[in-house]
Order: C-alpha cells, then sequence, then structure tokens
C-alpha cells in the first residue's frame, strides 16, 4: 500500500499532465479549440497556453508590451490573434516567431507609434493585419518584408504623413495585397503617377479619405476616375474626400467639386484603351482639347517621364505630341499618361495598353483571316440550301401503309411549323400515350435557344425515342467579397 507521500507526488503528476496537455487558463473561457481571454483585466498573457489553440482572443485587457516570451511554446495551430484595445506600446521584433501559422492579427486600437525593421517577417501565412487607430508615424521599408500572403493591410486612423509607397509599386514584398487602407492619416500630397502605376485590383481599393491633402488638379483626377468607375473607395466615402486650398484660412472643400471655375478648374481625365501585340510598334495619341498647350509630357506607368528628345529607347514622343512604342514588351503593358498644361487649367489623358502574350505572323494574317471566314459563310449557305432542296421528299414518297412517326417527338417540328395541327386530322395516339401535351416550344411558348437543336429533332424523330438527347442549360455563378474584416 503507497503512502500518501506518493498520492501526493502521484495528484502533482496528473495536475501537471493536465496543464501540459491544454487546461483553461483563469479568467478566461475556452471552447474546443478557442480561448477567449477578452475584459480579463490581464496585464499579462495567461500561461500555460493550450497547445491546439486555433483562435487567442486577448483584447481589452492591460497588456502594454508584447515581448518575445509571450508564449513560451510552439503555438503551430494558432491562426487568429486578437490584441486590440489594450495600450500596447512596444511590440517585440521576435513576439511572432512562436506563432508562424497566424493568418489574422488584430493589433488595432492600441499606441503603436512606430513599425520596426522585420516586425511581422515570422509571419510568411498572414492574409489580414490590422493596424488602425493608433499612434503610427514612422513605418520601416522592411517592416513587411516576407508578407507573401497578405492580402489586407488596414493603416486608417494613424499618425503617417508619408507611406513608402514604393513597397507596393515592386510587387515583390507583397505581392497578393489587394486592399490598403491609408484613411484618416496625415498625408498632405499623394504620388498620383506612383499611384497609377499600381495594379488595377489595388488601385481601386486604396482608402485615402480623411487626410489633409492639398488641392492640385492631378488629385482630382485620380478621384474622378474612381467616381467614373463607381469604387466603394470613393463612393462610400465622397463626403470625407475633401483638401485644402492654397489660400490661407479657407475651408477643406470636396476633391470632386475643383472642376467648378471658382476653384481650381479642373478638366477631368480622360481614358483610353489600345490593345497590341508582343513585338509590335504602337503610337498612344495625345489629342487634347487645349488649343494653346504650354507644355506636353508623358508618363509610364511605372512612373517615369518620358524624355522628348528622340534617343535610342523604346519610347520616343513625336513631333505632334504622341508617343510612339518600338518592339512591345510584357513590361510595357499599364496606363500611361499624357498631361497637358494650358493657359486656364490643365488635362490628363490616360491611356491604358494591352499587351497581348502572343506574336503575329504577317502583315497578312487579318487578310487569310477575312478569306476563310468569307468561305466558311459560303459553304455553310451551300450546305443549307442542300438541305432544304436536295433532301429526299418525306411526306408524298412514304407508302401508305408506312407506320407514323410517334407523337411524342413531335414537340420541336410544332414549335418550327407556322401551321397548327388540328386534332381532327391527327392518326390516332397509340396505346398509353394519352395525356396533356407538353405546350410548343420553350420558355414563354418561344423555342428555347439551349434546346435540342432542329436537325437533331428531325433526327431523333425517325430513330425513335432512345435518339432523343437532353442539352441543359449552363449555370451561373456568382461570388461576393467583403472588404469588413470579420472578427471571430
Amino acid at each position: 500500500m503507497a503512502g500518501p507521500g506518493a498520492l501526493l507526488a502521484v495528484a502533482a503528476l496528473a495536475l501537471a499532465a493536465g496543464a501540459a496537455g491544454g487546461s483553461c487558463p483563469p479568467r478566461c473561457v475556452c471552447a474546443s479549440n478557442i480561448l477567449s481571454c477578452s475584459q480579463a483585466v490581464l496585464s499579462a498573457v495567461p500561461a500555460p497556453l493550450p497547445r491546439f489553440t486555433a483562435v487567442l482572443d486577448l483584447s481589452h485587457n492591460n497588456l502594454s508590451r508584447l515581448r518575445a516570451d509571450w508564449a513560451p511554446g510552439r503555438l503551430a495551430h494558432l491562426h487568429a490573434l486578437l490584441l486590440s484595445h489594450n495600450g500596447l506600446a512596444f511590440v517585440s521584433t521576435e513576439a511572432f516567431a512562436h506563432v508562424p501559422h497566424l493568418r489574422h492579427l488584430d493589433l488595432s486600437s492600441n499606441r503603436l507609434r512606430a513599425l520596426e525593421e522585420n516586425l511581422f517577417s515570422d509571419l510568411a501565412e498572414l492574409e489580414v493585419l490590422l493596424l488602425y487607430n493608433n499612434e503610427i508615424a514612422a513605418v520601416d521599408r522592411t517592416a513587411f518584408d516576407n508578407l507573401g500572403r497578405l492580402r489586407k493591410l488596414y493603416l486608417g486612423q494613424n499618425h503617417i504623413a508619408r507611406f513608402p509607397l514604393e513597397l507596393l509599386r515592386e510587387g515583390s514584398r507583397l505581392p497578393q495585397l489587394a486592399l490598403l487602407d491609408l484613411s484618416a492619416n496625415r498625408l498632405r500630397s499623394l504620388p498620383v503617377a506612383e499611384l497609377q502605376a499600381l495594379p488595377a485590383w489595388l488601385r481601386d481599393r486604396l482608402y485615402l479619405h480623411g487626410n489633409p491633402l492639398a488641392c492640385d488638379c492631378p488629385l482630382f483626377q485620380l478621384v474622378a476616375r474612381g467616381w467614373r468607375r463607381r469604387l466603394s473607395a470613393v463612393l462610400d466615402f465622397q463626403e470625407e474626400l475633401r483638401c485644402l486650398l492654397p489660400a490661407p484660412g479657407r475651408a477643406p472643400v470636396g476633391i470632386l467639386a475643383l472642376a467648378g471655375r471658382e476653384l481650381l478648374n479642373c478638366s477631368e481625365a480622360r481614358e483610353a484603351v489600345l490593345e497590341a501585340h508582343l513585338g509590335d510598334t504602337v503610337t498612344l495619341g495625345c489629342d487634347s482639347r487645349l488649343r494653346a498647350a504650354h507644355s506636353r509630357h508623358w508618363v509610364t506607368p511605372g512612373g517615369e517621364r518620358v524624355p522628348e528628345e528622340a534617343g535610342n529607347g523604346s519610347a520616343a514622343v513625336l513631333a505632334n505630341g504622341s508617343l510612339q512604342l518600338r518592339a512591345l514588351r510584357p513590361e510595357d503593358a499599364g496606363t500611361y499618361a499624357c498631361r497637358v498644361a494650358g493657359p486656364a487649367l490643365n488635362e490628363t489623358l490616360y491611356v491604358e495598353l494591352l499587351v497581348h502574350n502572343f506574336t503575329l505572323h504577317g502583315p497578312h494574317d487579318g487578310l487569310n483571316t477575312a478569306y476563310t471566314t468569307l468561305v466558311g459563310c459560303i459553304l455553310s449557305v451551300v450546305l443549307v440550301l442542300i438541305y432544304l432542296y436536295l433532301t429526299p421528299c418525306r411526306c408524298c414518297c412514304r407508302g401508305a401503309d408506312k407506320t407514323p412517326a410517334p407523337r411524342d417527338d413531335s414537340l420541336n417540328s410544332s414549335v418550327l411549323s407556322a401551321t397548327p395541327n388540328h386534332a381532327a386530322r391527327e392518326p390516332p395516339q397509340p396505346h398509353g400515350a394519352a395525356g396533356p401535351r407538353a405546350p410548343p416550344g420553350g420558355q414563354n411558348g418561344r423555342f428555347k435557344a439551349g434546346g435540342t437543336p432542329p436537325a437533331v429533332a428531325v433526327a431523333a424523330a425517325r430513330e425513335g425515342p432512345r435518339a432523343q438527347r437532353k442539352v441543359s442549360d449552363p449555370d451561373s455563378v456568382s461570388s461576393v467579397f467583403s472588404d469588413t474584416p470579420i472578427v471571430v
């Protein structure tokens, strides 16, 4: 019989094993693999944390610092970490080394002032990063390195005066980014050329409202372009898209109102789309409505200004102001901007160039294609005439003793016939064929284009019910995508 000391030792070992296996920390609620410690007045991360935790909610507490040892063990299953409303002022660059599979990180509504070097480099699988409502004023160029799967980045309601947009233009550090929120910061100017060079899926989901921007015509044209495309970043926040005029003491005005004569009298930009192939030579026109232009220059999709002097490069500005591109490459695709400055107002024309990833075989391909199309049409007409006039007669050549075709195959023939069938002239129905007839035609009494073709119906009528085939309509698939982050 074991003594009391041995029993106490066994009990201690059982408690330790239970804790290591994942007992719920005090002042927390555990449900399956979800651990909620929200509003628990915590000043430190509770320990030990269950190893199977997938969602960890530490929001609305008093965690002022997130050190590297906040998670003593590796949490391989953790994919959502919520740390909002904590007063966090410091996050270690090694704080996320133990959670390599994190996909959702919420650091909003804290007191972060800077994003340090390689702060999130351990989160290679991160998809959503919330940093809004902090005090961030400085962003290191390497803060978002190694975030190859990041899709949404929320940096609104901070103190950012200049964000390094070149990180987005390069496309190698954040290749999957589809939404960038920079609203309610301290941005006074925007590099419009760099914004136009961004990919369409990011350029159309860039939120810039609530910033003290300086009014100018390029800014108006950028916002007006989003208005024409019915982008939510412009439509939903039109009242907050305001700017400051150069005159001191004036209240902010709506950016879309800059076209008025009492303000800057900006001219709305125009767009055109041009398609070409690899190796082609194309000319982008700059057909401005301004007759007396003081200056005119082109800006490439990469934000670089094309020199007016003709050089050895692939781009050259012609005498009439057009831009000629020779020997097109895949990287030449994008939106080109022609900026025209006049005596009273300025104008910007955008030309979107689409470069298809295949080449034409010669100048006669278009002519050969036309001949091929014409020959195909003639052959189709000939085949139709042969079918109509040279097909053996099926009514007069048929003997009187021949059994008529089954009446259940007469749906398409009744649709294609202009004369209705009378019941008095119909032959008697076979035994077992009684019942209501299907209405002639497809939907609403019309022939259904997606149904059985007439020629196939005639052949099916000859061979009987075994030859019938049904043609189904294709299904339509729709997708819904929400910009609102879902907090688990």
